[in-house]
């Protein structure tokens, strides 16, 4: 995958230069600071901070899956002429590497966000079926551990991101800092009340288990609030269809400790959380990892801060 990878982005890259002879090196400079980032998340933190003063843009595509995407000539372009680009810098962010290495990157602040956090390996649990174990064991070579990517999980976290973003912001564009640091304060505070409504959920919680018949992108979260949990996958996981014992699996984790909810994230199939809501009665709930977000949505404006508050209410519903 990786070498198929690494073709496809020599011929982007290739492409990118035959376009860049056929018109000027750098657009006529903007007044206002031009933003990339690859997914929803910091996109959503950038414009709470700047407002109308940047002009940000989103590589993904609304209700595209992330783990699949690769960049388009005019994204790779995009990236070439912004100021500030940011990243997750996971597994899923293998293409950025190449790309940066083939532009000149000292006039553009780049931030990546699991080096805004303290990160954590991912994790195989109880019941989960390992990528690996799906695949055959043809290649023995050792692999380096795999840190999970899904940092902005945790309200905790998006404050240190969001942080990190204003900081870089106020350096590039001294004169907007005040602005930018009167946004960012004001964005803190509701991540901070977003904060406490998890937490209230918690600590007033009869349970303390989610399962998901799905992949399982929230481990910072359930850190933070010292949840347990059981799903199908682990977050970075490309697989769809687990086996039927992984499956039977859930279901009787579930039908013993009487879990009343099972969890699918956004843009999933729901197929196995279905299987599994049939077998136990048990309420299918959509609980948003925030990679991305549906078309309909993303038009409607809808926030990471609202998506999460969401998951406030179906954390409740789960737990009680």
């Amino acid at each position: 995958m990786k070498k198929v990878l690494s073709i496809v982005l020599v011929l982007l890259l290739g492409t990118v230069v035959l376009a860049g002879c056929a018109q000027q090196e750098k657009p006529v400079k903007s007044e206002k600071l031009r933003v990339v980032t690859t997914i929803f998340p910091p996109y959503d933190f950038t414009r709470a901070i700047a407002g109308d003063k940047a002009d940000i843009t989103m590589l993904l595509p609304p209700g595209s899956e992330t783990h699949s995407f690769e960049p388009t000539p005019q994204d790779i372009i995009k990236i070439k002429n912004c100021d500030v680009f940011i990243y997750v810098g996971g597994e899923s962010d293998e293409w950025v590497k190449d790309v940066l290495a083939s532009m000149d990157t000292s006039e553009m602040k780049i931030i990546t966000l699991m080096d805004c956090v303290e990160t954590v390996e991912e994790e195989i649990v109880e019941g989960m079926q390992d990528e690996e174990e799906a695949h055959d064991a043809a290649d023995n070579e050792a692999e380096e551990p795999e840190y999970d990517e899904h940092v902005w999980t945790s309200p905790r976290n998006a404050k240190l991101i969001v942080q990190k973003i204003s900081d870089a912001l106020c350096q590039i564009d001294s004169a907007n800092a005040e602005a930018y640091e009167q946004n960012t304060a004001a964005y803190l505070g509701k991540l901070d009340e977003l904060d406490s409504k998890f937490q209230a959920v918690v600590d007033g919680a009869a349970r303390k288990t989610l399962v998901f018949g799905d992949r399982f992108p929230f481990r910072y979260f359930a850190d933070a609030y010292g949840l347990t949990y059981f799903a199908a996958f682990p977050g970075c996981s490309t697989e769809t269809d687990a086996s039927a014992s992984t499956v039977k699996f859930l279901i009787d984790k579930m039908n013993a400790e009487n879990i009343p909810v099972v969890f699918h994230i956004e843009l999933s199939n729901e197929k196995m959380a279905n299987t599994i809501s049939e077998a136990t009665g048990a309420k299918v709930l959509l609980f948003h990892a925030c990679h991305n977000i549906s078309k309909a949505d993303f038009e409607a404006g809808k926030t990471y801060l609202d998506l999460m508050t969401a998951n406030v209410s179906a954390l409740k519903e789960a737990l009680q």
